[in-house]
């Protein structure tokens, strides 16, 4: 019997793990909307404490954050065309810098009169044709369009249907009891994603502002651009940060055709990374994130492995509401237990 079951569960895991993969246009766009309503549902919440706005209806308060939320989308795609125009035009003399850069690397080591050397370089180096690069790019920046469209357009259905959910649950499962009982374990996945999407969300945003004032004091270009995609890729545990920084680096190196330069924006972009990650996103996460780091290491792969960025960004989410599914049911508990960060549910 137990072999039947690991039989069945394996096969069942591998199905699942087939639709998710085959599934990435449709289930992506919907789970990013489900993860966003989490942020924009505890960001209404918020608002009942703010003096003026808190003497608003709900209904009113969420229809604001929505039209926050799509105004920020629009937003963010109107920054990735604009930055992208600008590098492309930049393109040139990033060539340019960056030729010298290398030519002057050869001339430290000594080989810039080596034969060898100019094989190598025109082998390497000569054979970047950044053109070739720019409509693939253009593709995928049109693609980025429309997921953020199917996001915003999921995301204001799905804030419509929230209200009438509760009574679905009741009568879809025959009872005041079990639908209590299923209202209240979708509360506490709520809770718990809220509670930590929207802790998340104000230290990405603290991050990208203090990002940005460095970016703009030492002069890095598209600062902005740099600032929102550091506060972004923050949502990916342990790797996000560091991902984050090595673009506007590299860039500061190309830009400036300066070792020193790239230093200066490696060792205070970091020190910005630092802080936030050990001292203020500690502080202010608490329980909120009750996962074991050896779990998140495994979500992350998982769903890094299917859905690139995106799955990792939602790793976290998704794996925390599947720990207080798992703790509902008798059976699945204690793996519900070894999932967590303390053993505590």
């Amino acid at each position: 019997m137990r072999l039947a079951t690991i039989t069945y569960g394996t096969a069942l895991a591998i199905m699942l793990g087939w639709l998710f993969w085959m599934g990435k246009p449709i289930l992506l766009p919907v789970l990013a909307a489900v993860i966003s309503l989490y942020v924009l549902s505890a960001a209404a919440t918020a608002l009942t404490r703010v003096p003026l706005l808190g003497h608003l209806p709900l209904w009113a308060l969420r229809t604001l954050v929505l039209l926050l939320f799509t105004a920020g989308i629009v937003m963010l795609f109107v920054l990735i065309v604009v930055n992208f125009n600008r590098v492309i035009a930049a393109v040139p003399g990033y060539e340019q810098n960056l030729d010298r850069l290398v030519a002057r690397g050869a001339t430290m080591l000594g080989i810039e009169d080596e034969p060898n050397w100019e094989i190598v370089r025109d082998n390497t180096l000569g054979q970047i044709d950044v053109a070739s690069y720019i409509a693939p790019l253009a593709n995928q920046i049109r693609g980025i369009g429309t997921s953020l469209f199917l996001i915003v357009l999921y995301a204001a259905f799905f804030f419509a249907e929230r209200v009438q959910f509760a009574d679905k649950i009741t009568i879809a499962l025959g009872g005041m009891r079990r639908g209590a009982k299923a209202v209240d374990l979708m509360n506490r996945i709520n809770g718990r994603v809220s509670d930590y999407l929207l802790v998340k969300t104000f230290v990405n945003v603290v991050l990208a502002a203090i990002s940005f004032v460095i970016m703009w004091a030492i002069g890095v270009e598209f600062a902005v651009f740099w600032a929102v995609l550091i506060g972004f890729l923050n949502y990916i545990p342990y790797f996000g940060s560091l991902i984050g920084v090595i673009f506007p680096v590299i860039l500061s190196l190309v830009q400036s055709g300066s070792f020193g330069f790239a230093v200066v924006s490696l060792v205070t972009l970091t020190f910005a990374q630092v802080y936030v990650g050990a001292v203020l996103e500690p502080r202010l996460m608490g329980r909120t994130f009750n996962l074991s780091p050896a779990v998140v290491l495994l979500a992350l792969a998982f769903w890094g492995a299917l859905w690139g960025i995106a799955g990792a960004i939602l790793a976290v989410p998704l794996t925390a509401s599947l720990v207080i599914v798992l703790a509902e049911v008798q059976a699945t508990r204690p793996i519900a237990v070894m999932l967590t960060a303390r053993g505590r549910l």
